[in-house]
């Protein structure tokens, strides 16, 4: 069935994987495209453009990094920064933007890209990890581990402003949904700032649907406006394989489909991302086909 009838969709990609400890999910947007995305999108009545790929320059392969030491600094930051403008062109064209990653570093550049239009906006970050270790605290050097660390303006050397507007989130508006793998610092980091969190237990106990309800609220303060950011390896493995970071347990095929239909019947949401889709770790493509089924139901699929 038809999403929204004439909205306007800008696929935005962004092939790095330098941000992660894993390669080959730099591959990630052209699976998505192979999977069907602009095809599926415009059969929803929607006006698609698929805006190509950011650029990603090359970097150094002997930047290991490691405990304390982020890697591939100055690669991930100018994707993030050609991802921010991408972002904010298609805001300020009125589009939608979904941005295909690549890894979760990405996210760093489409929230400041949002917040140049939006400022400080809520967000729903639907993920087996929370990416809130600083530079500092990180265990592994790996910047998809400090994506949002990074939008709230805890690594001001490494994404400063004004290049990255920060805090770019308000974190009395963020939601963690879906979270089952935390370092101690990230742990300690969300109570600190009061961010709300649903791990997989909550979701068990409470049920997706009231875990979505309760995310829509508090990302809907104020300003109606969220982003939403979708690691695939927040669905279980056995559904989506295809990812550097799986971690077992997590959500299944309806629980992960009915948040996305809560949210486009909720109408906050003004941009998304997913990410982590790694085809060289993939079957048969099924992780990249579920990662557009999710796209498709954000953005208004529904069974009737």
């Amino acid at each position: 069935m038809a999403g929204v009838p004439g909205r306007r969709i800008d696929l935005i990609g962004v092939p790095i994987d330098v941000g992660a400890g894993r390669r080959g999910v730099r591959l990630g947007p052209s699976a998505l495209r192979a999977a069907g995305v602009y095809e599926q999108l415009k059969a929803l009545d929607c006006g698609v453009c698929d805006c190509g790929d950011v650029d990603v320059p090359a970097s150094d392969e002997r930047d290991l990094g490691g405990p304390g030491q982020p890697r591939h600094v100055a690669a991930v930051r100018q994707t993030c920064l050609n991802t921010a403008a991408a972002v904010e062109k298609a805001l300020r064209s009125g589009a939608f933007p979904v941005v295909m990653g690549g890894d979760h570093s990405l996210a760093t550049g489409a929230l400041a890209g949002c917040a140049r239009v939006v400022g400080a906006q809520g967000l729903i970050w639907i993920d087996a990890h929370a990416d809130m270790n600083s530079p500092e605290s990180t265990p592994t050097g790996n910047l998809h581990g400090m994506a949002l660390a990074s939008a709230l303006g805890d690594a001001p050397d490494l994404f400063p402003n004004p290049e990255f507007h920060t805090p770019a989130v308000d974190p009395a508006r963020t939601v963690f949904v879906g979270l089952r793998d935390l370092d101690p610092h990230e742990r300690h980091a969300i109570r600190e700032r009061g961010m709300t969190a649903f791990t997989m237990t909550d979701i068990d106990r409470l049920g997706m649907a009231h875990v979505i309800d309760h995310a829509i609220e508090v990302a809907g303060r104020g300003a109606a406006s969220a982003h939403i950011s979708v690691d695939i390896d927040s669905v279980d493995p056995a559904m989506a394989p295809g990812t550097g970071t799986p971690v077992p347990g997590g959500l299944t095929y309806r629980e992960a489909h009915l948040a996305m239909e809560m949210l486009a019947e909720s109408g906050i949401a003004h941009s998304m991302e997913l990410t982590e889709v790694n085809p060289a770790l993939d079957e048969h493509n099924m992780t990249a086909r579920f990662a557009v089924g999710l796209i498709c139901s954000l953005l208004g699929k529904r069974i009737i």
